[in-house]
Formats: C-alpha cells, sequence, structure tokens
C-alpha cells in the first residue's frame, strides 16, 4: 500500500477510540469470517488506525517532561527515550 495520509475522520479521532476501532479490526481480521474485499478494506482501515495512535503516542511523548534533581532543587527537561 502506498503511504497514504490519514484521513480526516480518523486524524479526529482521539488515541482512545482510535484503539478501540484497531482492536475490533484485529479481532474480526483473526476470526476469518470476512469476505476477502471487506478484509483487505479492514486491514487498509487498521493500519491507518494504527499510524494514527504511533502518531498521537509520539505527540505524548513529546510532552512528558522528566524530573530531575538539580544543584538548585527540582527541575525539569524534556523527556529523551535514550
Amino acid at each position: 500500500m502506498a503511504e497514504a495520509s490519514i484521513p480526516p475522520e480518523i486524524a479526529a479521532m482521539s488515541f482512545e477510540d482510535a484503539l478501540g476501532e484497531l482492536e475490533r479490526i484485529v479481532r474480526q481480521l483473526e476470526e476469518g469470517r470476512a469476505k476477502l474485499d471487506d478484509a483487505i478494506s479492514s486491514y487498509e482501515r487498521g493500519t491507518l488506525l494504527r499510524r494514527h495512535c504511533e502518531a498521537k503516542l509520539r505527540e505524548a511523548q513529546a510532552k512528558v517532561e522528566r524530573i530531575m534533581v538539580t544543584a538548585d532543587g527540582l527541575g525539569t527537561e524534556p523527556f529523551r527515550a535514550d
């Protein structure tokens, strides 16, 4: 699948709503009862939902600050994943 932009209806979803829908799609695909075309459409939507969730997590991670003790008392610094 080509690198598609996230549709507005997915981009407007909260992380929790997108994750919930993604979980429903995964369960449906695991059951294997959908017609092939429906399964492909669900997989593609699931991929977009996963990308949206990952972007939301990156946004949240960028906002997290780490509390640290400095010579002057307590301070904060931006989160670093290293």
